[in-house]
């Protein structure tokens, strides 16, 4: 008899933890960076003109938005991310993830253009060291420059409204 329970017992925890597990979002992935500082990186803004570092970022809350011209997902995110800018005032940095510096200034042109500062990450290391897994992600600095939420994948209205917007109204952004 105890012969049959176990693989019987076996199996019921096994179908609990696939249960569990299809009830959870996989956008939802908890990054390791929250409540620490963004992490460093010392990079060209997008012409080429200045050099940009974490300390540049700090002294009021941003979202720090990885984005590529060759990202369909971006596409989909920047009517969003231009009516943030623009009807609630969020302050964007950008940072180009793994793209030209032309190829970026043309999808701008034509998409419009949200961003305070664009910071070019041609080689991908900055998006490695905070744990971009694809393009886009958004992350939530506070205005020490820590990092207080990230958004995977394209931002759109109700991430806004339900995830970040109430994280600046709180003021958790601003700690």
């Amino acid at each position: 008899m105890l012969r049959f329970a176990i693989p019987v017992v076996v199996l019921l925890g096994l179908l609990a933890l696939l249960g569990i597990g299809l009830r959870l979002d996989p956008r939802e992935v908890p990054s390791p960076l929250i409540g620490k500082m963004a992490p460093a990186f010392d990079l060209p803004n997008l012409d080429g003109s200045a050099r940009i570092t974490p300390l540049d970022l700090q002294g009021r809350p941003v979202l720090v938005n990885f984005f590529a011209s060759w990202c369909a997902g971006c596409q989909v995110e920047h009517p969003v991310l231009m009516k943030l800018a623009r009807e609630y005032g969020v302050e964007i940095v950008g940072i180009d993830y793994k793209d030209t510096r032309e190829a970026a200034e043309q999808w701008l042109a034509r998409h419009g253009n949200p961003y305070r500062i664009i910071v070019a990450d041609a080689l991908g290391q900055a998006g490695l060291d905070w744990g971009v897994y694809g393009v886009p992600e958004t992350f939530v600095l506070s205005a020490d420059g820590r990092v207080v939420y990230k958004q995977i994948g394209p931002m759109t209205d109700a991430a806004w409204r339900d995830k970040i917007a109430p994280l600046l109204a709180q003021g958790s952004a601003s700690r």
